[in-house]
C-alpha cells in the first residue's frame, strides 16, 4: 500500500513539473522586453571572474570607477561557471532598465548568463546608465564571497 502511494505521488509530481506546459510558463515568465541601450561612447573596461577551487573566487578587480557610456567587458578568467549579476535594490534609481537592455542573453532580471568556457566574455554597457555605485554578484559564488562594485562617474 505504501509503495503504491509514494508510486501514485511521484507520478502527480512528474505531471505537475515536466511537460511542454512549463516551457510555455518560462517563456511567459521571461521579463518584458525593455528600451535599447544608449550607444557606447567610452572605453572597455575589463574584469576578471576567477576562482579554480585553489584559488578564491573573486571579480579582478573588485572595484573599479567608470565613466558613464564605457563597456564593462567581464572575462571568465578561470572556473567558473560564473556570471553577472546586480542587486536590484544597489543600483541607482532607474538604472534597471537601462542594465537589462544592455544584458543580452539575460537569464534573469539584471543577471547574464553563465559564462562556462575558458576566456568567454560577456559585455556590459553602461551608455546612458545614472551616476552612481552598481554592486553586483556572481550567482553560484555569491556564498563565497564573489562580489563587485562599479561606480559610474
Amino acid at each position: 500500500m505504501r509503495v503504491t502511494v509514494l508510486s501514485a505521488l511521484a507520478a502527480a509530481l512528474a505531471v505537475a513539473c515536466g511537460g511542454e506546459k512549463k516551457a510555455a510558463d518560462q517563456t511567459a515568465a521571461q521579463p518584458a522586453a525593455a528600451a535599447p541601450a544608449a550607444a557606447t561612447t567610452g572605453t572597455v573596461d575589463t574584469i576578471r571572474l576567477t576562482g579554480n577551487g585553489s584559488t578564491q573566487a573573486a571579480f579582478s578587480p573588485a572595484a573599479i570607477t567608470i565613466k558613464a557610456g564605457d563597456v564593462v567587458r567581464f572575462i571568465n578568467a578561470s572556473g567558473g561557471p560564473h556570471n553577472v549579476a546586480f542587486y536590484a535594490d544597489s543600483i541607482p534609481g532607474g538604472a534597471a532598465t537601462v542594465l537589462n537592455a544592455a544584458m543580452p542573453n539575460r537569464m534573469d532580471n539584471l543577471s547574464s548568463p553563465f559564462l562556462t568556457t575558458p576566456n568567454q566574455t560577456y559585455d556590459v554597457s553602461f551608455a546612458g546608465a545614472p551616476k552612481g555605485t552598481y554592486k553586483g554578484f556572481c550567482t553560484p559564488h555569491v556564498a563565497l564571497g564573489m562580489k563587485m562594485t562599479i561606480t559610474v562617474q
